[in-house]
């Protein structure tokens, strides 16, 4: 599992013209999904997403979890983050996981997240997402399992 996560003012993410999730001060994370992936990485990521402190504290430190803060987030599947890159002028997908696979993985993600902290709001898996943001830093980490 790969999250692109990235702290922001405001987010949202339109469908067919209509914004299906928006939030204020938080994370918006783009989700990809490998093979591989099990309900034990998700599990991990979604601690380590959680947990990683990436807004300031007093002292204008990197030490205050989306928790701590109050934080709200936004989950947004991108099948795109698991592409390889690695030859050619083109991505190949076969390192990504099949769509109904990523589908279901994505949305045990959002659960566990939702069991730990509370609802987030999302993207839709599949759809022609139109994503806005407004990075806060800019602040942006890869988190990989």
């Amino acid at each position: 599992m790969i999250c692109i996560l990235q702290r922001v003012s405001e987010a949202s993410v339109q469908v067919s013209g209509e914004t299906i999730g928006e939030i204020d001060q938080g994370l918006m994370v783009l989700c990809g999904f490998e093979p591989q992936d099990s309900a034990d990485n998700l599990d991990r990521m979604a601690h380590r997403l959680l947990h990683y402190r990436v807004f300031a504290d007093a002292q204008h430190k990197m030490n205050l979890n989306v928790q701590q803060v109050g934080g709200q987030l936004l989950l947004v599947p991108q099948f795109t983050l698991a592409a390889d890159t690695s030859k050619g002028l083109r991505p190949s997908f076969h390192t990504s996981a099949a769509p109904d696979v990523a589908n279901q993985l994505f949305e045990q993600f959002v659960g566990l997240v939702s069991d730990k902290y509370r609802p987030p709001q999302t993207g839709l898996f599949g759809a022609d997402m139109q994503v806005s943001l407004i990075n806060d830093g800019p602040v942006t980490f890869r988190l990989q399992l």
